[in-house]
């Protein structure tokens, strides 16, 4: 992927990249939904990456090339409004990132972008964030621009929500700045406080994509945080971090029931999470199978963001690997992938009866990743 994205930009730009970045995308453990509630998430970077080749221009323009979408290209001048284009979607990621880094007062150079990646597309597994942390790594690099990992996120973060349109919160973002290698992260969405924590070598993590395509701009993903937000503001609250659920026990016949059963899936969530984190610490493999089982069944009857087809792969997944691993949906909902987390020699098993119930069942063709936890954003060369 290195070498046919640095031979694709010479061949369209004529002269070499003058850096690579990699920025990887992430898996979320446990912790769904929780990040813009302020609370808190277990992601890991995976083996998966967004790739940014760039070299600076002389003069104030940006031209991109996106080879994974046909070779399609952009270009816009940074010393003009930056505009949204409705015709390329993915460019408004690139013109996003740019926009809010103009927006803080950065001094850009113009630049030459090449973009290739194999983080699947619209499968939860962030594609997005990793474009947005490795094109703003990028820029940064070659604009002698002094970014931190939390800076990285933010920008990222601020691209998608007031650019593109997608009120994600900044998980994503922060676990691809700030991967480490054969850990999970624990954040802390407040604070952006960071906690590895390191996965066994025994266990292996094992993502199926059920090929049901996700679009959280256009999916119920928006709608999901309004709900949390009136929650958080029927109990006079910043966010549903700040209320204990004792109180929404008390509380929670006086709201209406589809934001009670969305407040319960966060609160209950959060308390999920630092339960896992400690469960991974200390090995114990059946309590972190237990806890998201909890974790998926609160996103299907709760938070109801799953579909039929990830919940068959829980289920069948969940029956293979019994409390030797743990299995949910990951991700915003609506489709996507499942992680399971679960013993390398079990692997084998479980991608077989997939391979043989899944496409029977649904009539779907599932794809199968499997990673380590992984180094976040890199400078490659």
């Amino acid at each position: 992927m290195l070498e046919r994205l640095r031979e694709d930009f010479i061949n369209h730009f004529s002269h070499a990249p003058d850096h690579v970045i990699r920025a990887p995308g992430r898996v979320n453990l446990i912790g769904e939904h929780t990040d813009y509630n302020e609370g808190f998430v277990l992601p890991c970077a995976i083996d998966y990456s967004t790739l940014v080749a760039i070299s600076p221009r002389e003069d104030s323009l940006f031209k991109v090339i996106a080879l994974d979408c046909n070779g399609e290209t952009d270009s816009f001048d940074i010393s003009q409004p930056i505009v949204f284009r409705q015709d390329r979607m993915w460019s408004n990621y690139i013109r996003g990132v740019v926009n809010e880094l103009l927006g803080r007062q950065h001094r850009l150079r113009g630049c030459n972008l090449a973009i290739t990646g194999n983080v699947p597309q619209g499968a939860g597994l962030s594609s997005s964030a990793s474009l947005e942390v490795g094109l703003a790594h990028a820029i940064a690099t070659v604009s002698a621009i002094s970014l931190d990992h939390l800076a990285l996120a933010k920008i990222g973060q601020a691209a998608e929500n007031d650019f593109v349109g997608c009120a994600c919160g900044i998980m994503d973002q922060l676990i691809s700045a700030s991967g480490v290698k054969d850990h999970a992260v624990a954040i802390d969405c407040r604070t952006y406080e960071l906690t590895p924590v390191a996965v066994p070598e025994h266990l292996s993590i094992l993502m199926i994509n059920s090929n049901v395509v996700r679009g959280l701009v256009d999916s119920e993903y928006n709608s999901r945080r309004q709900q949390c937000e009136s929650a958080a503001h029927y109990f006079n609250a910043g966010s549903l971090r700040d209320v204990s659920i004792a109180r929404f026990e008390q509380e929670k016949h006086l709201l209406e029931p589809v934001i009670a059963r969305r407040a319960q899936h966060v609160l209950e969530e959060n308390r999920r999470t630092l339960a896992a984190i400690d469960a991974l610490r200390d090995n114990d493999t059946a309590r972190l199978s237990a806890l998201m089982a909890e974790s998926h069944h609160s996103m299907k009857e709760l938070f109801e963001i799953t579909v039929p087809e990830i919940d068959f792969l829980v289920s069948i997944i969940s029956a293979t690997i019994g409390d030797q691993g743990g299995v949910r949906m990951t991700g915003g909902g609506f489709g996507g992938c499942v992680v399971a987390l679960l013993p390398e020699t079990m692997v084998d098993d479980v991608i077989a009866v997939v391979n043989k119930r899944y496409r029977q069942h649904t009539g779907r063709q599932e794809t199968i990743y499997l990673s380590r936890p992984a180094q976040g954003v890199e400078v490659v060369f």
